[in-house]
């Protein structure tokens, strides 16, 4: 069976030609099969990881606050969401902050739908993490720069 290859006409236009040349060289990949695997698996471990760190900030959040008020993790796409919630005024709901799921670092909210510019904590970085939940109060004072 013909291979194609590039190659250019008189025109300097690139054009597909059919050869019979077969490649015999095999085909390097940069990662075998273990070492994706072993990548994909650390890459759940930190997904897993941030998970655990968002409950840990809601739990955090919720020992200093107001009676009344909890604290939710919303799951989105891209972004943990960590909503407060307000039972004393009917369920009232905002954003308190967002957390990136696959890397952990935590974001200011500036709306419903989107964080803030700007990495506020990192908590893949144990002085980070420390930091976030020991200065985490729950009006957000500590994700201001």
């Amino acid at each position: 069976m013909p291979v194609p290859q590039l190659a250019h006409d008189t025109f300097n236009r690139p054009s597909i030609v059919y050869s019979n040349k077969v490649n015999k060289e095999p085909i390097m990949t940069s990662a075998t099969f273990t070492q994706f695997v072993s990548e994909q698996d650390a890459c759940n471990a930190i997904q897993l990881n941030v998970t655990k760190w968002s409950l840990m900030l809601c739990d955090a959040l919720t020992h200093d606050a107001p009676k009344g008020y909890k604290y939710i993790i919303e799951s989105g796409r891209k972004y943990h969401k960590i909503i407060m919630i307000d039972d004393s005024v009917r369920n009232h709901c905002s954003v308190h902050a967002f957390v990136d799921k696959k890397t952990g670092e935590v974001y200011k909210s500036a709306g419903w739908k989107a964080p803030a510019k700007g990495v506020r904590y990192d908590m893949r970085l144990i002085d980070d993490r420390e930091r976030l939940l020991s200065s985490a109060d729950w009006a957000g004072g500590y994700l201001y720069k």
